[in-house]
């Protein structure tokens, strides 16, 4: 073999290493079956509706009550440098900003609003931004409605103020408060960085006080304390972060540990004050984000690399798709996601800062698309 044809295939070599060493770098936790997604992704679904000279701000939480009534908590709305192009399609990330660390670029204006099922804004509930003006911090992070409550009120996590809002379903009135706002506390009634809340069939609501205390709150459902279960820690049942809760069947209640890199798995018990740990599932995922529990599996959205991961419920991992981060349709977190009942999905960006919809491919596998939240019927 001549020098050339050996120095040639040196190279060819090198490169097929460099190659396959950036691939696995890009996929670093994702293991198991990694395929296609399942989804098609609407370019350009979310329609700006802010003022000139601002971009959206962080989409932290999501809740499709519909498949043409979407409601948004962002973190605030982003002032966008000078002079705008005027191609911008309305979100800061197209611009070079990641509105999660740019945060003297943030305004609380806007926080709360709802969309259509074409991505446009179709009630903006300004009147509400007193919730999260004047925070020091990233503010509203989850949106939920439990599947029970005849009301359909909104449950607002604002993780800053150490606060929880129950708001009337059309956004006219904060019905309740929870936690004292900037007290952070570790009793029954005082919150530290909450993250999340779920509901249980027999009308119990868990919040997850998840960054500073590491806890799982256990309340009836007039919100009066039964009790609580979790505490930092690595060993089996603990918690580094709490970053949000799913129900499934049978008194399964799935929790995340955003450091910790994996989900618990918990089971009510005849004692309503009481939930026994009954597996770790995962470890390690990465960072896990958010999560859609159905009848017989679950989905979460994690970092490191940034994915979707389906796993049953005795911790087998069956699917994982890979989320690009390249625009005009890539994502650097999926904070959050919904699913509607028409089973179109919707994943909120909380650096490039937006949300997009993801309908199924028409010759996509049934089982590996995502339902919409399990609920007992």
């Amino acid at each position: 073999m001549g020098t050339a044809v050996r120095l040639l295939t040196f190279v060819l070599s090198l490169s097929s290493l460099v190659l396959a060493s950036a691939a696995q770098a890009q996929q670093n936790n994702a293991r198991g079956r990694i395929g296609e997604s399942p989804y098609n992704v609407i370019s350009g679904w979310h329609q700006p509706f802010q003022a000139e000279g601002f971009g959206f701000g962080g989409n932290s939480g999501l809740w499709a009550e519909s498949e043409d009534r979407i409601i948004v908590a962002q973190r605030g709305e982003t002032e966008l440098p000078y002079p705008i192009p005027d191609d911008f399609p309305g979100y800061a990330g197209s611009l070079g900003i990641n509105v999660l660390t740019e945060t003297n670029r943030r305004v609380w204006q806007n926080c709360l609003y709802v969309m259509n099922a074409d991505g446009e804004v179709t009630e903006i509930w300004d009147h509400l931004d007193y919730l999260c003006e004047d925070s020091e911090g990233p503010g509203p992070h989850r949106i939920r409605i439990s599947p029970y409550d005849p009301e359909s009120r909104i449950w607002l996590v604002n993780e800053t103020f150490h606060q929880i809002y129950v708001i009337a379903n059309d956004g006219s009135e904060v019905l309740a408060t929870y936690g004292e706002k900037l007290v952070p506390g570790d009793d029954e009634t005082h919150y530290n960085l909450p993250q999340d809340v779920a509901f249980l069939p027999d009308g119990r609501i868990l919040v997850a006080d998840g960054l500073g205390n590491n806890r799982v709150i256990i309340y009836d459902e007039d919100m009066n304390y039964l009790g609580q279960f979790g505490e930092g820690g690595d060993g089996p049942g603990q918690f580094n972060t709490i970053h949000s809760l799913g129900i499934g069947p049978e008194g399964r209640i799935f929790v995340t540990d955003r450091s910790g890199f994996e989900v618990n798995l918990f089971r009510t018990t005849d004692d309503p004050a009481v939930m026994e740990f009954e597996r770790s599932i995962g470890h390690p995922t990465g960072m896990p984000l958010d999560i859609v529990v159905n009848e017989n599996d679950f989905w979460i959205t994690a970092l490191q690399p940034l994915r979707f991961l389906n796993f049953d419920f005795e911790g087998n991992l069956k699917y994982t798709w890979l989320v690009p981060r390249e625009l005009p349709d890539g994502y650097l977190e999926v904070h959050t996601f919904t699913v509607d009942p028409a089973g179109n999905l919707i994943g909120g960006d909380n650096q490039y800062g937006r949300s997009q919809k993801f309908v199924p491919k028409p010759d996509a596998d049934p089982e590996l698309l995502i339902e919409p939240p399990w609920r007992a019927r």
